[in-house]
């Protein structure tokens, strides 16, 4: 049976009504490329009424539910928590994570009928920490934390649940929060400095990551995959300690 692959845009404001032309651009290119086929929904992963639409309509095209990769989120401009409000915090918890929970919840009656799987992208950070981005991290770690008790939860349906944690990767949110440094260069090389590999890693790479557990990793499940080139190994400079 050739794969069908159902994808979302996350939409959180006016100003990323320009994307919604990008996402059909990307559903034409991959249905060009093959195999299979590809639809593009636009979703507002903060709002569960939309979540669940998402599901419903992928059902409706294709019949069943192989596989979910909650992919949606976003980093905020790194704040200490002084300066972080509790709106601030509610509102990442509820696009970084809540989302992540909503549309496990509405896919999991497909994927028991076909004893499919989760994929939860988390991140790192969500390991190892992260400067004036506690927010941020929290929602990570709990991404971590929930894919290991959907696992226990789902082992009984055969459903498995995984997630992968990226460090450093290149995306078009990385170039967002450099620009905003004083120099951008600057900062994306520190980034690229950061893996043993001397270099960030893909969003391709992350693909074929998710690949791998969604379809040969068959004796996984609760495991967090860490995919950093290496960024969390050996020492480096840690002290806060103004010299």
């Amino acid at each position: 049976m050739e794969p069908s692959w159902c994808f979302v845009q996350e939409e959180v404001s006016v100003a990323h009504i320009t994307s919604f032309a990008a996402g059909e651009a990307q559903e034409a290119e991959f249905n060009t490329q093959g195999p299979g086929s590809c639809k593009f929904v636009r979703c507002d992963m903060s709002k569960e009424e939309e979540i669940k639409r998402l599901i419903t309509v992928t059902v409706e095209l294709y019949g069943y539910i192989d596989c979910l990769v909650n992919n949606a989120g976003w980093h905020p401009p790194h704040k200490s928590t002084d300066e972080t409000t509790a709106e601030e915090f509610r509102n990442l918890l509820n696009l970084n994570l809540i989302s992540y929970f909503l549309a496990s919840k509405f896919a999991l009656p497909y994927l028991r009928q076909r004893q499919g799987n989760i994929i939860n992208i988390s991140s790192l950070v969500g390991t190892i920490g992260q400067k004036d981005a506690a927010p941020y991290v929290a929602t990570k770690g709990a991404i971590i934390s929930m894919t290991k008790a959907m696992a226990v939860d789902e082992s009984g349906h055969h459903v498995r649940v995984n997630c992968i944690s990226p460090g450093n990767v290149m995306t078009p949110l990385w170039e967002e929060l450099a620009a905003q440094t004083v120099n951008a260069t600057a900062t994306i090389r520190t980034g690229e400095n950061a893996q043993l590999m001397g270099r960030m890693g893909t969003e391709a790479e992350c693909g074929v990551a998710a690949v791998f557990l969604a379809a040969d990793a068959t004796f996984c499940t609760g495991i967090d995959l860490i995919l950093s080139g290496g960024a969390e190994l050996n020492y480096g400079f840690k002290s806060q300690i103004p010299s």
